[in-house]
């Protein structure tokens, strides 16, 4: 049985940009400084395995998700940050355990805004990575195992509160009834404290914003050959994914709305913009400004929207079964970075309720990140912790 509060995939799934971009220097030296260098490679690794493990049930369902192998461009415009990052890139290209490294090429100078075709960029790398429609991709999922009677899809349909009856069953109150169930699995990200509170100050709902901007067909655009990450000269950041219809996603901006609090922290209204950003007009002439051979594009916003991603206080997923709950599991807190995580972590999840396996015995076909792993220590710093942890400091 899967319970939808709303309908299908209207919430972060179907408002997401379709980065499918695993992160190969950004938060790993952070992850080794607290979990060692394999922890850190455990994560890239397992972020750079969607690609296959993707593109293989993509093709072997025949799901017509838009799927581009392509590489992604990280871009500084910043020359400050532009030294940190390649001092960042020259010491985790030299680590013998980081051999994923060797995909990375980063460019620093003069050559750096000709590769990049950002204006005003200080340094860029390339690497390998993927873009998908992720709604179009769960959507069909869904379609195929709904088709062969394996599961029973109820939409708009909230959970009010899970009991434990005996030492079997739960309990699960909705808006239409109750249920019996054996286990039990909150997947459900931003909303999980909802139904766990004990997770209130571990995964905390942020607000988004992404927009769809296209080009008139007659216009004048130089190609974009990348997805991208641009970071500008005052540290604003946003994410691009070329969409294979000409248009352009883009979405980020945080840094404009980061000191307005209420807008986007322990947020959950995605019904309302993000008011910061919109006053600034951000996303208008955003091409025509950011890339060279776009300033007579006629590019223009088609559409913006706004989501709410659950981020974790470690930037760490939790993923496996709560402390302190018989047959209970987690899987949430994505950062925003779902994408190259979700799969595999739900494909290991799945292996530890049908066999009984725990966190550390399962195979997907690599180990699971042992940072992942939901745990009451992890809990407890969050609930003893300074606000926010790594999302607000």
């Amino acid at each position: 049985m899967i319970l939808d509060a709303r309908s299908v995939c209207s919430g972060a799934t179907g408002r997401n940009g379709g980065h499918l971009r695993p992160d190969l220097y950004g938060h790993i030296p952070k992850y080794i400084n607290r979990g060692g260098v394999r922890a850190g490679a455990e994560i890239a690794e397992f972020e750079i395995a969607h690609f296959k493990a993707l593109k293989e049930l993509i093709l072997r369902e025949k799901i017509d998700c838009d799927l581009t192998l392509t590489r992604t461009c990280d871009v500084w415009n910043n020359q400050n940050a532009a030294d940190d990052a390649k001092a960042v890139y020259d010491r985790l290209r030299l680590n013998p355990e980081l051999s994923y490294m060797e995909d990375v090429h980063f460019t620093i100078g003069k050559d750096a805004e000709t590769i990049s075709g950002v204006k005003g960029a200080k340094a860029c790398s390339t690497y390998t990575t993927t873009t998908l429609s992720p709604y179009k991709l769960i959507t069909s999922l869904l379609a195929s195992t709904l088709a062969t009677s394996s599961a029973n899809l109820q939409t708009n349909t909230p959970v009010i509160s899970i009991k434990q009856s005996d030492h079997l069953y739960h309990l699960v109150e909705t808006s239409r009834g109750i249920l019996r169930a054996r286990k039990v699995v909150h997947a459900n990200n931003a909303y999980v404290s909802g139904l766990l509170p004990e997770y209130a100050k571990k995964i905390i709902p942020c607000k988004g914003i992404c927009c769809h901007i296209t080009v008139p067909k007659d216009a004048t655009a130089s190609p974009i050959g990348y997805s991208y990450i641009v970071r500008t000269e005052d540290g604003i950041l946003d994410y691009l994914i070329p969409r294979p219809d000409g248009s352009i996603i883009v979405g980020g901006a945080s840094a404009t709305f980061r000191s307005h609090k209420d807008q986007w922290y322990n947020n959950v209204d995605d019904g309302k913009l993000i008011e910061a950003t919109m006053k600034e007009r951000y996303y208008e002439n955003f091409m025509q400004r950011t890339f060279r051979g776009w300033e007579n594009s006629d590019a223009k916003i088609e559409s913006i929207w706004t989501g709410v991603m659950g981020y974790s206080f470690d930037s760490n997923p939790h993923i496996g079964l709560i402390p302190q709950k018989s047959n209970q599991f987690i899987i949430a807190g994505f950062n925003g970075h779902g994408m190259p995580v979700i799969w595999l972590a739900a494909k290991g999840l799945a292996e530890m309720l049908i066999t009984g396996k725990s966190f550390e015995e399962v195979r997907v076909p690599m180990s699971l990140p042992r940072l992942f792993k939901t745990t009451q220590d992890r809990i407890d710093r969050a609930q003893n912790g300074p606000e926010g942890g790594d999302i607000l400091n």
